[in-house]
């Protein structure tokens, strides 16, 4: 039976957890790593409710999209209504585990689900990540039996990361050929003799800044007195996770339109807009949960609208002063659709990897809002 990390295992490729922000708290929460699991429940917050419908149905593991808590605290008073919700937990030995804002960014996540239920064609990332160093192609030529020493100096400097992967290198067998100089020293041939060698080339995704201390702990230990390599510089790609997302309209529309698209897209019956424009909306961005944080994104970004959810009033007459047009779905709606992404998805893992684990939905949480 699969155990609590096997399961965060499953979790960390769907929503790989470096792609989480620094203020973040996404992963393990609580409970007990080594733990079996037989059933996993998935809902959208850890709320008193939720952690013991999780209980009640059996579940070992609990998976939401927001955390049990944000910052440290310095105790836990079991009177509490989050001490209550540890102690019931701890007494079923039930852990709580949460993808958040990785689930977000991740390519394929939260932002391009609620972007294509939209109807948005041609999506990219609203905010992607900060410009990532300067990356170049090493290469390095040895005999066959030294390929694995040279490939754990390229691990050992955590190098070869290509997206969401790391270790990645390539190697292929072909034949090198030189002639020793008079002074030469070399491993196999002898001085003014043509060398024709065995040999496999081993190349690499490194960090441009590293090429010279990487190149050098490879000498230390290559075997030819003077080892080839080449370095080829990478053209830079836009990365296809970060916040929010960017699309077009299949055909442009006034607010009022777009507004009703969204409601009907959503199933939601009421929401904020906000700003005004003097043209047709085309080129739309969304957010899932608060995109407040993303406004000056929006707007560099030249987008006609953006779709998101906790606008706040200043906001609203930013929307106003730059003339654009912003729709507040409210958080709860944007982000419900998670239950069914994780709930899907973490199942497909499961029967992959031949785990006999039950991944349920909790289907009964509400919107905290209440509209009159």
């Amino acid at each position: 039976m699969p155990t609590v990390a096997d399961i965060i295992a499953l979790m960390d490729e769907i929503a790989p957890p470096r792609l989480a922000e620094d203020w973040d708290n996404s992963g393990l929460q609580f409970g007990d790593p080594d733990n079996p699991v037989s059933r996993v429940m998935v809902s959208l917050d850890p709320s008193p409710a939720v952690i013991q419908g999780a209980c009640d149905a059996g579940a070992e593991l609990l998976i939401t999209h927001h955390p049990l808590f944000f910052k440290p605290f310095k105790k836990i008073d079991l009177r509490t209504p989050l001490g209550r919700m540890i102690a019931a937990a701890a007494r079923h030995s039930l852990a709580v585990f949460c993808a958040h804002t990785n689930l977000d960014a991740v390519s394929g996540g939260l932002n391009d689900i609620f972007a294509k239920m939209l109807g948005l064609q041609d999506i990219t990332v609203l905010c992607p990540p900060a410009p990532v160093e300067t990356a170049c192609k090493l290469v390095v030529y040895a005999p066959k039996d030294h390929c694995r020493r040279l490939l754990d100096v390229f691990f050992a400097h955590d190098q070869g990361v290509i997206g969401q992967y790391s270790c990645c290198t390539f190697r292929q067998a072909g034949t090198g050929t030189f002639k020793p100089g008079p002074s030469a020293r070399p491993m196999v041939g002898d001085p003014g003799e043509i060398v024709h060698a065995d040999e496999y080339r081993i190349e690499a995704t490194i960090k441009a800044s590293v090429v010279k201390e990487l190149v050098a702990a490879l000498r230390d230990i290559h075997p030819y007195e003077t080892m080839a390599w080449d370095v080829y510089p990478l053209y830079p790609e836009t990365p296809a996770y970060g916040l929010g997302r960017i699309g077009v309209l299949p055909e442009p529309m006034d607010s009022a339109t777009l507004a009703g698209k969204v409601k009907s897209a959503m199933g939601i019956e009421w929401i904020r807009v906000a700003g005004t424009s003097d043209r047709l909306i085309r080129k739309v961005a969304v957010c899932t949960g608060s995109g407040a944080g993303l406004m000056p994104d929006f707007i560099a970004s030249g987008a006609d609208a953006l779709i998101t959810g906790d606008l706040r009033y200043h906001d609203a007459r930013d929307m106003e002063m730059h003339r654009r047009i912003a729709i507040d779905v409210g958080h709860f709606p944007s982000e419900r659709l998670m239950i069914e992404l994780i709930q899907h998805r973490l199942a497909s893992k499961c029967r992959e990897n031949n785990y006999d684990v039950i991944v349920d939905a909790w289907l009964n949480e509400q919107d905290p809002f209440v509209m009159y």
